[in-house]
Order: C-alpha cells, then sequence, then structure tokens
C-alpha cells in the first residue's frame, strides 16, 4: 500500500475506533435522545409538514449509512484480532491441532468437514464419562481407536 494510502488508513482506523467507542458509550444515546426529543418537540411548530419529517430521516439515514461502515471496519479488525490470538493458543499448546490455526480463511465445505469431526468428537465426550479426555482431534482420534481395539479383543476374547 502507497505511504499516502497508508496514513489515510490509520486516520480511519483511530476515527473508526474513537468513533465505535462514542456511540456505544452513554453519552451518545443522550444525545440521540435528545435530538428526538427536540425534532419531536418542534413538529408542532413546523406544523408536522413534511420537510420536517424530511429532516429526521434524512438525518438518520445518513447517520446510519455512515456508521455502518464505522462499525465494520472496528469489527474487522477486533475480529482479525480475536482470531489471532486464538491462533497463538493453538499453536502454543502441545497436543492441539494445528489444523486450526487460521481456519477463518478455509473454504465453507472445509469448516463443514472439521465441523463433522469435531461433532463426532463432542459425541464421543458424551458417550464418556471421563472429563478428562484430551480436547485434540488427533489425540481424541488416537484413543477412540484404541478403545475400539480393545473393545473388538475383548469381544473376541469372549468367543
Amino acid at each position: 500500500m502507497p505511504k499516502p494510502a497508508k496514513r489515510v488508513a490509520a486516520v480511519f482506523e483511530r476515527f473508526a475506533s474513537t468513533a465505535t467507542r462514542f456511540t456505544g458509550s452513554v453519552l451518545a444515546f443522550a444525545v440521540a435522545l435528545a435530538v428526538i426529543l427536540i425534532w419531536a418537540v418542534t413538529g408542532p411548530l413546523f406544523h408536522f409538514s413534511n420537510t420536517w419529517q424530511l429532516v429526521i430521516n434524512t438525518g438518520t439515514t445518513i447517520v446510519t449509512f455512515l456508521m455502518v461502515f464505522v462499525i465494520q471496519q472496528t469489527q474487522n479488525r477486533e475480529g482479525l484480532a480475536v482470531q489471532l490470538k486464538l491462533n497463538e493458543l493453538v499453536a502454543a499448546l502441545e497436543g492441539a491441532s494445528n489444523r486450526l490455526v487460521s481456519v477463518e480463511d478455509l473454504t465453507s465445505e472445509d469448516l463443514q468437514v472439521l465441523n463433522r469431526h469435531y461433532q463426532a468428537l463432542a459425541q464421543r465426550a458424551r458417550e464418556s464419562a471421563d472429563t478428562r479426555e484430551s480436547h485434540s482431534i488427533d489425540e481424541a482420534e488416537r484413543r477412540h481407536q484404541r478403545k475400539a481395539r480393545a473393545r473388538r479383543n475383548l469381544a473376541a476374547e469372549a468367543l
């Protein structure tokens, strides 16, 4: 990204963070409520005209339109920060599946495959009373295979 574009992006990022924090505050709510009350009280003064109605409709539409972009930018940034923190935890934990690092970049189909795998893991966990079982997919799969072999061996010995 060229240097001027980086500066503009940095300024917008700071503005978006500040605006998002402010608009989520009690003060912002109070200001918005005051604007609505002032508008409502001035209705009789302007005989509830179309222009009077247009003022609030136009104002709220413009603010809403702009806030969509501001909030989305902040949400994208914070979402990425959370993903990076989760990636660090997955990468740092021994036994955790590194397949989950940057899992948010996978296709929907790949995510569905992983989801089915975790659903099967969750089902095995529900069937097992031992809460000390590993939460790692790889370790859980190995443990499940060992248990299945042991059950087959016991069944073969019983015959």
